[in-house]
């Protein structure tokens, strides 16, 4: 290398480097490492000896891989909830008791609307296991001046496994049909209807009858009553609601005593409530009532106390299967979906449900998918009621039921500009509805991915005991006394089992509230962070500012000078002229080698070797050559007594 490029280099080598204003990224990572404040970086590039750099390179990836660890944990731990539990000693507000009876009408009253049903359902039953106990199974006999109604709509079949697979027995003829499309088999625990491997069915098609779907049942229990439900659905779809409320008990039917809190109540203090599948329900304490009413003691004197009427001689034989009612407790402004979560009571005996009040209160996102009030949810709620995640499923499927099939389902309320299904104006309704609903609890609807639990709630933990009522001393003189009160209603005379005792009281009043918290805060987890940055890498917020600075802005306006240095460069060749080839474009310092240092500014050295002014004169004779006037050499020597050792 020539003296005068050694020079020049050397010069460049010690001139300083100002971030963004370095030439190249490697220039920028070394300025970086020798003003950082972060120890690891520095102890890199001031470290003499190739072993100690590498072991200060491998303490600094530690100490960052350890960083992310603690911060990915931090993080996680960010999302995560901590449960308080507090119990409080306090005046309670009585829940929202609903009381239904098991059957929903009045036999006598809807006899003449199911009476063509039923005829077909005890002649079906006389085919299958006739009515005289005999434990064989007697041939079935031609149905004499009778033409089946509900059975052409839906047949019932009997299904033998030891037989030809695909064919089973047609209960009108006896004789045996081929059974087309799949068999789905709903399992049952209840005692088999014979020793033999025989199934009880029904079979629905759509309405061309190309696609059908055979229900059987392990039990003929089952099998007769969801054959027969589905019918006395579509009968009771088709009456106004005046008529069937007329047609199913009246409060004072229903309740014969009533004191609460130790005074007496009566039907006044009960709001009617229809539900399609248990008739007309009353609930007490009410959101429709002036006020809610409040204990301020427990135990059973202090709470509800009802003596209700069942009336077993109205009950219908094949709908109904047990005596009793059913009581729900629930909020004032919730939906009491008594056919799923109600408590059976039983005849001819007293229950007592001791009530323990819990209330839940979760955090919404980020921390759970729960909703405050269900208005964030893409589900229309069709009950006239506050938001429950029961509500918002049912909502959901009955409003996939009316696209899908049509009409609405029997059971749940009516959406807007809907009708209930019957076969008479929609033949293929109980179809659909079946392959709907196993669509529905295969959770193939999408209902389940959407629908969202509520973040508050209350719960009352139940504790239910029973014990005999009248007891048979005190039935003498009981039974007489409520003949006595309640002859101006009821014109009958009571049996015990046909009277029922329910009591619901607070167990004590101690409310429990299960609350939950962000295990971690925003401050918290600043300060983590600040923790683990100093512990590991003694660095701070400032620093961490100072990294992002030189690592993405600095970095990227070097790349994006180059770039654009590049792009100049291009556009100037594809413009220059074509022809001959024309001669290099002159760099500068080109006629004076000791300017060639890439833009820096001159030096001492490159000044006195600056060319003449253009027109100056130059003297003819040299001036002379004294040994201290040597520039060269003595600046030479200088650089090589400050010249920074090279990297290894």
């Amino acid at each position: 290398m020539a003296p005068g490029e050694k020079i020049k280099a050397k010069i460049k080598k010690n001139l300083p480097v100002r971030g963004p204003q370095a030439p190249t990224i490697k220039d920028l990572m070394r300025w970086y490492c020798l003003n950082t404040n972060t120890h690891g970086c520095r102890r890199i590039v001031v470290s003499r000896g190739r072993l100690r750099r590498l072991i200060w390179i491998g303490i600094t990836l530690m100490a960052v891989a350890l960083i992310i660890w603690q911060c990915a944990l931090l993080v996680c731990s960010f999302y995560t909830v901590s449960v308080s539990i507090k119990v409080h000693f306090q005046k309670l507000d009585f829940p929202a008791v609903t009381i239904c009876n098991m059957n929903p009408y009045k036999y006598s009253a809807v006899r003449d609307l199911l009476a063509d049903l039923d005829k077909e359902t005890r002649e079906a039953l006389k085919s299958l296991f006739g009515f005289r106990g005999e434990r064989k199974r007697r041939e079935a006999e031609p149905w004499e001046g009778m033409q089946p109604k509900f059975l052409n709509v839906v047949p019932l079949l009997v299904f033998n496994e030891e037989e030809e697979r695909g064919k089973a027995r047609d209960f009108i003829t006896g004789r045996k049909r081929k059974v087309s499309g799949k068999i789905i088999h709903k399992a049952s625990n209840v005692v088999h209807v014979h020793d033999s491997k025989e199934m009880v069915g029904f079979q629905l098609c759509s309405n061309d009858t190309s696609d059908c779907a055979t229900y059987t049942f392990s039990s003929g229990i089952n099998a007769i009553q969801e054959w027969y439900k589905l019918h006395y659905m579509n009968i009771m779809a088709q009456v106004p609601l005046e008529k069937k409320i007329n047609m199913s008990y009246s409060a004072e039917e229903l309740l014969v005593t009533c004191f609460f809190d130790g005074m007496s109540c009566n039907a006044r203090n009960f709001t009617l409530f229809h539900h399609p599948m248990y008739g007309n329900c009353y609930t007490f304490n009410n959101r429709e009532n002036e006020s809610i009413l409040s204990t301020s003691m427990g135990g059973s004197e202090y709470g509800l106390q009802v003596i209700l009427y069942i009336n077993e001689e109205e009950y219908n034989p094949f709908l109904v299967s047990s005596t009793g009612a059913k009581v729900l407790i629930h909020r004032q402004d919730e939906y009491p979906f008594i056919e799923d979560v109600g408590t059976e009571i039983e005849t001819a005996m007293s229950t007592s449900i001791g009530m323990h009040l819990t209330e839940s209160f979760k955090l919404s996102e980020p921390y759970s998918q729960c909703t405050e009030d269900g208005g964030d949810v893409p589900v229309r709620n069709i009950y006239n009621a506050a938001y429950s995640l029961q509500i918002c499923l049912y909502s959901c499927f009955q409003t996939k039921m009316v696209e899908k099939c049509g009409c609405a389902q029997y059971s749940k309320p009516l959406p807007p500009a809907a009708s209930y299904c019957n076969y008479q104006q929609h033949p293929n309704w109980m179809y659909c509805y079946y392959q709907l609903y196993q669509a529905f609890v295969q959770e193939e609807l999408g209902c389940q991915s959407v629908c969202r639990e509520t973040c508050s709630f209350k719960e009352w933990t139940l504790t239910t005991s029973l014990a005999q009522w009248p007891s048979e001393v005190s039935e003498k003189w009981l039974l007489p006394v409520l003949n006595w009160d309640q002859s101006q209603q009821i014109n009958k005379k009571f049996n015990k089992t046909d009277l029922a005792k329910l009591l619901i009281f607070y167990k004590d009043l101690n409310q429990r509230s299960i609350m939950e918290s962000p295990a971690n805060s925003i401050e918290m987890l600043l300060s983590n962070f600040g923790g683990q940055l100093g512990l590991w890498m003694s660095c701070s917020v400032v620093c961490v500012i100072e990294i992002i600075e030189v690592f993405f802005i600095d970095s990227f306006s070097i790349i994006a000078r180059r770039q654009w240095q590049k792009a100049k460069e291009w556009w100037a060749r594809k413009q220059a002229p074509s022809g001959p080839e024309a001669p290099p474009p002159r760099q500068q310092g080109q006629d004076n080698p000791a300017l060639d240092i890439d833009d820096d500014l001159p030096t001492f050295t490159s000044a006195l070797r600056l060319p003449p002014a253009p027109g100056a004169q130059v003297p003819g004779t040299p001036p002379p050559r004294y040994n201290t006037l040597r520039w060269e050499r003595a600046f030479s020597n200088q650089l090589s007594d400050t010249e920074v050792p090279e990297e290894p």
